[in-house]
């Protein structure tokens, strides 16, 4: 090799090591690794035309990848199948071949309309295979205008050592594609972590209106802001309770709840707030109150709205002061508390009854947050479902594995004033009810079977209603089954004659179950 092929080998390899390309798209990356390399390549050879050409998988071809010297039609132009032409058989042997006059070879197919190129005397053939061991990676090709064997033969040696420096390109690239994929795992490990933040794992659901409480939730956790939970009985408002505190910087401390339309208020003044020793019959020694139990947490007040007035009015002051008395006692006590307070009922339609403080709403209504009901977020049914399963399955000792289709739509048809413990309560009973593994519409509530309840009407004979059953049950036994249709006849206790006779009369298609399962 001369040495003014040497100084461009050398030129090309310094060239392909300063690279510090990221473009992850393969035609981009070799564009800009590769490119410039054969635009050395092709001007040191004269008039030639040079071209990287790389697999396509897919389609079983060799395309060329990076090219000089040749218009974007020639380019596209350049595509062989495995073994077709000398470059297709270059791929596939892994030994190069160069032509003096490529017109005089038949496997030569001028794809690219070379010989049509100027000047037209001589038109000379390489190419040579891009491997990594035994492993191909592609192939370097030119055409050119060559003299005489011996200079074809230089020029041969020269692109088989640029094929060598082009390996090194293909490392970058997967150095590149590896870094990335190290990015894309930590960028989802990250994503999961946020996710976990976004989404608290004591709360079930993906609806939109759920979506809208989790970031309410991130939004006022790292705060110290008076939280008012609005929302019918049974929506969860306690989970969303611990959600908020077990997210905050309170979380090493106390998280103590108080129902407070459970108690009398001769107690629940006591049970808030405390009591020095013989403040009232049987008060035989000093208590400590929720709030002072509190003290460094959260205090959960449930049912706000039943206050008292006068409890009202102490609680007012516990806000603004950050301190209280026993009941009996004359000690100012200093507490650190976080509140959280819920109610269902409507607390401005109090205000105007007067039942209920103004200043003290104000006080409280700080960062409201309303639970939807269950009906309004209807999607979060069969999550909820699965998760109570799983609950009562592991209490009760059973192996309930799905519900079936028409329990399902039972389940998303009714109204649900109850809420989230109305459907925790059905499936519990579903769950104790159901003989096998599958809970089906007949071990759901009565409420939820009636034509009032679930907004239907009854339409046709008992032996319509029978002949819907009967479809069900073989529907059940072929999804347990995944789609076997003797399997499914002899859990039925059905010949596998009358099985077939049933799967067409109620056109079931088992070919959809089975691709199903």
């Amino acid at each position: 090799m001369t040495n003014s092929s040497s100084d461009i080998l050398e030129n090309s390899e310094r060239l392909l090591q300063a690279k510090e390309s990221r473009v992850l798209d393969q035609s981009d990356y070799f564009e800009s690794v590769v490119g410039p390399v054969l635009h050395i390549i092709g001007k040191f050879m004269g008039n030639s035309r040079v071209a990287l050409s790389l697999p396509d998988k897919e389609r079983g071809e060799l395309v060329m990848q990076t090219v000089y010297g040749l218009t974007v039609e020639q380019q596209k132009k350049g595509r062989y199948k495995l073994g077709e032409g000398i470059t297709g058989r270059v791929f596939q042997t892994g030994e190069p071949v160069s032509i003096l006059n490529a017109a005089d070879d038949d496997d030569f197919l001028d794809r690219i309309m070379a010989q049509g190129l100027e000047p037209k005397d001589y038109k000379s053939f390489i190419c040579v295979p891009i491997k990594r061991g035994k492993e191909m990676l592609g192939t370097l090709s030119a055409v050119c205008d060559i003299p005489d064997q011996k200079t074809l033969d230089e020029d041969e040696q020269l692109l088989s050592a640029l094929a060598s420096l082009v390996v090194e390109a293909f490392k970058l690239r997967e150095t590149a594609l590896e870094d990335n994929q190290d990015l894309l795992a930590e960028n989802t490990r990250l994503n999961q972590q946020l996710k976990a933040r976004y989404h608290p794992a004591n709360l079930i659901g993906t609806s939109k209106s759920m979506i809208d409480v989790y970031q309410q939730i991130r939004q006022v956790s790292q705060s110290e802001a008076t939280v008012l939970l609005l929302g019918e009985s049974g929506v969860g408002k306690e989970l969303v309770a611990h959600a908020i505190h077990y997210e905050s910087n309170r979380s090493p401390g106390p998280f103590i709840k108080v129902n407070c339309a459970a108690l009398p208020e001769s107690v629940l003044e006591s049970e808030l707030f405390g009591h020095e020793r013989g403040a009232f019959t049987g008060a035989i020694k000093t208590r400590k109150g929720r709030f002072e139990q509190a003290h460094g947490g959260t205090l959960f007040l449930d049912e706000i709205g039943d206050f008292s007035p006068s409890i009202q009015v102490t609680l007012l002051r516990i806000l603004q002061e950050k301190e209280l008395e026993r009941v009996g006692g004359d000690r100012t006590i200093k507490v650190d508390v976080r509140i959280i307070a819920a109610t269902n009922r409507d607390l401005q339609q109090l205000m105007k009854e007067g039942k209920f403080r103004q200043d003290l709403y104000y006080r409280l209504n700080v960062f409201p947050i309303h639970i939807p009901p269950l009906r309004q977020r209807k999607p979060d049914i069969p999550p909820l479902c699965d998760h109570f399963i799983l609950k009562y399955n592991r209490i009760n000792g059973k192996n309930i594995k799905r519900i079936s289709t028409s329990a399902i739509d039972m389940l998303m048809s009714y109204h649900w004033p109850g809420n989230v413990r109305e459907l925790e309560n059905t499936i519990e009973r579903a769950v104790l009810l159901s003989q096998n593994d599958v809970i089906r519409s007949i071990d759901l509530p009565p409420t939820l079977q009636t034509a009032d309840t679930t907004q239907t009407k009854v339409i046709g004979s008992l032996e319509r209603s029978l002949e819907h059953m009967e479809r069900e049950l073989i529907m059940d036994a072929l999804i347990s089954t995944h789609g076997n249709m003797a399997k499914a006849a002899k859990a039925l206790g059905l010949t596998e004659r009358k099985m077939g006779l049933r799967v067409r009369k109620y056109n079931i298609n088992v070919k959809n179950i089975r691709a199903g399962s």
